[in-house]
């Protein structure tokens, strides 16, 4: 009776499956410490949580993909579904599922072509739907009573807008402080401009005339929470007229 086993692997070391996991993780978050990727942005998810999920892929591969909270909110540019972009973060493991992700701190567009070419893909869309038809635009009063300028407090923008309705004619101004770069841009932009339609006529705070929506200088991609869509949308069903600078 032959007592000797060949059989290949016999004795090759029995991990248990999440020592085979743990060492997985190890050797991914060591190879990929800090990585850029380059790829189309797919399917996006923005739960409740505050959290970003998304893909990233190519025509042979797709990626999962997550910034969380923190993170998503300082992302100066808002991933959306169609992109091209260079992501930059960390790999790492979900042993307890047997995935893999890339954990993302930075995103940019891939070159400023496919930036273009997304809000020009989006202004054809929006205007198809009206959006930015003659007949939507509403006149601007002569000399206003109340102007509601929708911007960062603290930027030069505001201190520059002050300063030149002082020089022509004082009226009244009521800031909407909102963040003009990062996530949080767009929503808070949008709600400004719905909160102060949201005023009642004869109210404590009186109503506006004329609403400004201010950006103040910066890169494309710095300014784009201002090309969003829930911005365009919040502007065009404004029963205020509204102007940007």
């Amino acid at each position: 009776m032959d007592l000797i086993d060949d059989t290949p692997g016999n004795n090759a070391h029995e991990f248990t499956v999440s020592e085979l996991s743990g060492a997985v993780k190890r050797n991914i978050e060591d190879q990929f410490g800090r990585v850029r990727v380059r790829g189309e942005i797919g399917r996006v998810s923005r739960p409740s949580s505050g959290h970003l999920y998304f893909d990233l892929k190519d025509d042979r591969s797709v990626l999962a993909a997550v910034s969380w909270k923190g993170q998503a909110a300082r992302l100066a540019q808002r991933p959306e579904e169609g992109m091209e972009v260079v992501a930059t973060g960390r790999m790492t493991t979900f042993p307890g599922q047997s995935k893999y992700q890339l954990i993302v701190d930075e995103i940019e567009p891939a070159g400023m072509g496919a930036l273009m070419a997304m809000l020009e893909k989006r202004r054809k869309a929006l205007a198809a739907e009206g959006l930015f038809d003659e007949a939507r635009k509403r006149p601007l009063p002569f000399l206003p009573r109340v102007i509601g300028v929708v911007t960062s407090p603290s930027g030069a923008v505001i201190r520059d807008i002050l300063h030149r309705l002082r020089d022509r004619f004082p009226t009244r101004v009521l800031i909407w402080p909102v963040a003009v770069q990062g996530e949080g841009c767009a929503p808070q932009v949008a709600a400004a401009i719905h909160g102060f339609n949201a005023l009642p006529e004869g109210g404590a705070v009186p109503r506006p005339d004329l609403i400004i929506v201010a950006r103040g200088g910066g890169s494309l991609e710095d300014l784009w929470g201002f090309n969003e869509e829930e911005v365009v949308r919040a502007a065009a069903g404004s029963a205020i007229p509204l102007i940007s600078q």
